[in-house]
């Protein structure tokens, strides 16, 4: 008896199994005619002409900074007083946190409209070559049309 009821549970989880895999070809993960692309995202961002634009221009702004705190030095280093370098110090410590907020905001601000028009262009793209998904290259291990190249020559 227990010989049979083993052998009937053994059936029925291979019966299970088996419709599970007669299932899966059924249920492909996308329809028929489903178009997939890829994006080699790091590659589109560093041909992006914005993006070397906001480069130099953070480094521009960290030259500036780096000047206003030579000057800051300078001034801190003419006080006579132990006290007056003190208050002194409080002060530029105050004004270079500000500066330091506004560097940080404005370049957050414009990393975030470049990679909103870096978006906008990869769906534009997608969308005018009927592709119905695209993923990120690093992300795929096999399969998807690379679009990277015609994302490239179109990111500005």
């Amino acid at each position: 008896m227990k010989k049979s009821i083993k052998m009937g549970l053994l059936a029925a989880v291979m019966l299970c199994f088996a419709g599970l895999n007669a299932n899966a070809d059924a249920t492909a993960p996308f329809p028929a005619g489903y178009r997939v692309a890829v994006v080699d995202v790091p590659v589109v961002v560093a041909k992006s002409e914005q993006v070397k634009a906001l480069k130099k221009e953070q480094e521009a702004k960290m030259k500036e900074l780096q000047a206003w705190l030579d000057t800051v030095r300078a001034d801190v280093d003419k006080q006579q007083t132990k006290e007056g370098k003190e208050k002194l110090l409080k002060k530029y410590n105050a004004e270079f946190a500000k500066k330091q907020e506004a560097i940080k905001k404005n370049y957050a601000e414009k990393l975030q409209a470049i990679n909103n028009s870096i978006s906008a262009t990869i769906a534009a793209e997608a969308k005018a070559k009927n592709y119905d998904l695209v993923l990120s290259k690093g992300t795929v291990l096999f399969g998807g049309d690379d679009i990277t190249n015609a994302i490239k020559k179109v990111v500005k």
